[in-house]
């Protein structure tokens, strides 16, 4: 691990000595500069970590030298502080080796259908919607819808939407996959307990540099926006319907004024589900295994449950439940994300402590 934190605090005075160098090539020094920045906590408590140990070192030495009583007390309390300090901050650092997913620092686009269950799978996914953006408020990041299909009670076969903050990927990923639902529908007469479910997909936000899109792979449809009629009706036709030709996806925006705003959205959209498709693909292939734990978001993977008569929430992947279904509902989903993502990390702490093995 030295070996390896060396490196890093070469790179990172290498990068310090390009920042200095680089003049006023801007774009450049931004990219410095991030590289840096990502490095900056790494290096600080590695040189703590080196601190410590050199202090360990030190003290272990005038334990066998020194004969004064009173030093000796002192010396031997350091020693122990040092004993204690040490192992924490070794596991600390194994946990900042661990290669992060690059895109944890990305927005996300959100995108959460109705499943089984009819008009209730709808409602349910309206709920799942709103609970996602109150828990963007808590973090105090920004959400905005890019499409929704709504019914006329209130809920969604589907909407579309996006999540901007820093580090939103890396809290929200953990939420792909069939949410349940277990109460009793407003329009059940008999009071009989109904199970629906909503499917949620969490993708990373694609820049365009990341993925190219060939115009020769998309038909685009233009058509009127479906409105609540009167003034709202669309009288040109601003609704987008893009189709992906070699995956078959199709994507379609209608919310913006303009076609070309719609299209744009579009476009993002089907850029970020492409990257998702390859990410899908590419950890099947290697990491199958390694996320047995948390899940592969694949669309089918039962994650959660959400129990009204029982005001229970259970996370089947962890095996973890709330018993105040109100307040999970109103965005207070931590617990369940940071349980995730303990293992989560966990789980790629022993995998890299097998790959230093070998």
């Amino acid at each position: 691990m030295l070996e390896k934190l060396a490196g890093i605090e070469e790179r990172y005075e290498e990068l310090t000595r390009q920042l200095m160098e680089v003049g006023n090539d801007y774009q450049r020094a931004a990219e410095i500069n991030k590289e840096r920045s990502d490095l900056e906590e790494l290096v600080e408590k590695a040189r703590e970590y080196r601190s410590a140990l050199k202090r360990l070192e030190e003290a272990r030495a005038l334990l066998e030298s020194e004969s004064d009583p009173e030093m000796l007390d002192l010396v031997e309390l350091e020693v122990s502080e040092l004993d204690e300090q040490i192992p924490d901050i070794e596991e600390k650092l194994k946990s900042m080796l661990v290669p992060k997913d690059p895109r944890d620092d990305k927005n996300v686009i959100v995108e959460v259908r109705a499943g089984t269950g009819g008009d209730e799978a709808a409602l349910f996914a309206a709920d799942l919607f709103r609970m996602y953006t109150l828990y963007a408020e808590r973090q105090r990041w920004k959400s905005e819808v890019m499409s929704a299909n709504e019914i006329g009670i209130g809920g969604y076969k589907e909407i579309t939407f996006e999540i901007k903050g820093r580090g939103a990927y890396s809290k929200l990923k953990y939420e792909s996959g069939v949410h349940r639902v277990q109460r009793v529908p407003a329009t059940e007469s008999q009071g009989r307990i109904h199970t629906s479910t909503a499917t949620v997909a969490v993708m990373a936000e694609v820049d365009e540099v990341e993925i190219h899109i060939p115009e020769s792979d998309i038909e685009i449809e233009v058509y009127k926006s479906a409105g609540a009629g009167g003034q709202n009706v669309q009288k040109n036709s601003t609704a987008v319907r893009l189709y992906h030709k070699p995956s078959g996806l199709v994507v379609t925006c209608q919310d913006e004024r303009s076609q070309l705003q719609n299209k744009l959205r579009a476009m993002s959209i089907l850029r970020a589900r492409l990257y998702e498709l390859e990410e899908n693909k590419r950890n099947a292939e290697i990491e199958a295994d390694r996320r047995s734990q948390v899940g592969t978001g694949e669309r089918s993977e039962k994650i959660r449950t959400y129990n009204y008569p029982q005001s229970r929430v259970t996370d089947h992947r962890i095996g973890i439940s709330s018993y105040n279904l109100p307040v999970v509902m109103n965005g207070d989903i931590d617990m369940f994300i940071e349980e995730l993502s303990t293992r989560d990390e966990a789980d790629r702490l022993s995998v890299g402590g097998d790959d230093d093995d070998e």
